[in-house]
């Protein structure tokens, strides 16, 4: 199924529509770097989702037309999903309508959750365009690992709706687009798809942009800093850091360690309740969603990166972005012992059995007590990220898909390079030098501002992406986002 329909045309350039339901875009890091990838190699891209705080009904965004509408009320109850459902199909196809009368797009590219953009793209393909399915959530494995094995009439029916409506949305594309290995597995036995038909495009961060800093607050030289990114929902485990914390601090005596929690989600409210009746408000800190500025100060900053996801059917088989930032920015972390983390993480990356609270304080302690182990994990975290996990192969292969179907193909690369001896970022930060030995060293030993005789700043300019503020999500969606932790929290 993954034949070319036309050539490229040197007066037309390929359009492509993305779908994407539960977040917002730019904010959806994913999907915007799948954005710019197209843009740069030539394409014309449009994306419908829906309306984050403030957002406008259309807006042109680096090369990218935007369409959004007004997200629905938060769902209750199996009535409450199915309106969820069929009002964000509704408008997402009335928008869709809007998008051709701008032009005619060749490629409809879904981003799950849902799994029901398929019925949207049959429709579409009378009109010869053709059907990408962006597989983001494994929706029957979140079911499993929210609710148990289904029991019941009522539940095993929801399950296999679920199942079905994934295996519709695989049997229609004309390419799978997977985020890892495992999930491209499942494509193949239970969308029935073969290998060829599915290309793993990993989540990578792009290394050339998320790299240490030096910070401008560092934590005080006898402490340490744990550090926690992502969505904070009931199967993220962040619960579990807070038990970590717990158990250094009032059962082993480790006063001088502190953890800066950084997300949103359903349970920040009641993370910051038990955090509280643990007496930890002297050494927790919330700080609720952050964009990429501020991401850049906590994790360049902080001493070892908190991975407290536990081994459920979901989390086992996905790819947990905090894992390759904690690796970007060169920091050491603790996880459970899940697959795919560990295919991210490697030997980088030290493991503990999942639920194990008293064993991941083990090996948080270990790291506390070695501070030449923190500096090599660092470095290798930072080498496997470049090396392997970087989002510019990725692009290639994204890209890749694209040129295929549609027969367009623009010479160069998908992500352009950055200027790699650059000294500061776009706040006047300096960047740490990661090609000096000596001063990387340095810096991963101590993780603090700038030793050296400073170097006197460019004025700071302004950020190239708006900083966002997160949507009211609809709940369905949102269930299926707090599976992940992707871009800005």
């Amino acid at each position: 199924m993954f034949q070319s329909t036309r050539r490229g045309s040197a007066k037309r350039r390929p359009h492509i529509l993305i779908i994407v339901q539960n977040l917002p875009v730019p904010l959806d890091r994913r999907v915007w770097l799948e954005c710019q990838a197209l843009v740069t190699r030539g394409y014309r891209v449009s994306v419908i989702c829906p309306k984050g705080p403030g957002d406008r009904a259309r807006e042109h965004l680096e090369g990218v037309d935007v369409y959004k509408y007004a997200p629905a009320p938060e769902a209750k109850g199996l009535g409450g999903f199915a309106w969820e459902f069929a009002y964000s199909w509704l408008r997402t196809a009335w928008l869709s309508l809007q998008v051709r009368r701008g032009g005619r797009f060749d490629v409809i590219q879904a981003c799950n959750p849902p799994d029901t953009y398929w019925l949207l793209a049959l429709l579409w393909r009378m009109a010869g365009v053709r059907f990408v399915f962006d597989h983001h959530d494994l929706n029957p494995e979140l079911f499993r690992s929210r609710f148990g094995e289904p029991t019941g009439r009522l539940k095993r029916l929801e399950y296999r709706a679920l199942v079905w409506l994934e295996r519709r949305s695989f049997r229609a594309a004309d390419h799978i687009i997977s985020t890892n290995e495992s999930y491209k597995a499942i494509a193949v036995s239970r969308g029935g798809r073969a290998a060829s038909e599915v290309t793993v495009v990993r989540s990578g961060p792009d290394t050339q942009q998320m790299r240490p800093i030096y910070p401008d607050s560092p934590r005080p030289a006898d402490g340490i800093n744990l550090v926690y990114v992502g969505i904070m929902g009931p199967q993220d485990g962040v619960d579990q850091a807070l038990h970590v914390v717990d158990e250094l601090v009032h059962r082993r005596g480790r006063n001088n360690v502190t953890a800066t929690l950084l997300g949103f989600g359903d349970c920040l409210d009641e993370l910051k309740a038990e955090a509280k009746a643990l007496l930890l408000h002297d050494h927790v800190t919330f700080t609720g969603r952050v964009d990429r500025v501020q991401m850049a100060e906590y994790l360049s900053r902080g001493d070892i990166g908190l991975c407290p996801d536990l081994k459920t059917p979901l989390n086992d088989v996905s790819t947990m972005n905090k894992t390759m930032e904690y690796m970007a920015y060169a920091l050491p972390s603790v996880a459970f012992d899940l697959v795919e983390t560990q295919v991210s993480g490697a030997d980088t990356v030290l493991y503990a059995a999942s639920g194990d609270v008293s064993a991941f304080a083990d090996q948080v302690e270990r790291l506390i007590d070695d501070p030449g182990l923190r500096a090599r994990l660092g470095r290798a975290a930072r080498h496997r990220a470049t090396e392997l996990m970087d989002w510019r192969p990725q692009a290639e292969a994204y890209v890749a898909v694209y040129d295929r179907i549609t027969g367009h193909h623009l010479d160069g690369r998908a992500v352009p390079e950055t200027i790699s001896d650059r000294l500061f970022d776009a706040q006047g930060r300096r960047y740490v030098d990661l090609d000096d030995a000596q001063v990387f060293d340095a810096y991963l030993l101590a993780r603090d501002a700038e030793r050296a005789a400073p170097v006197p700043a460019p004025a700071p300019v302004p950020a190239a992406a708006p900083v966002l503020t997160p949507a009211p999500v609809p709940a369905v969606a949102r269930v299926a986002a707090l599976a992940r932790a992707e871009g800005g929290f």
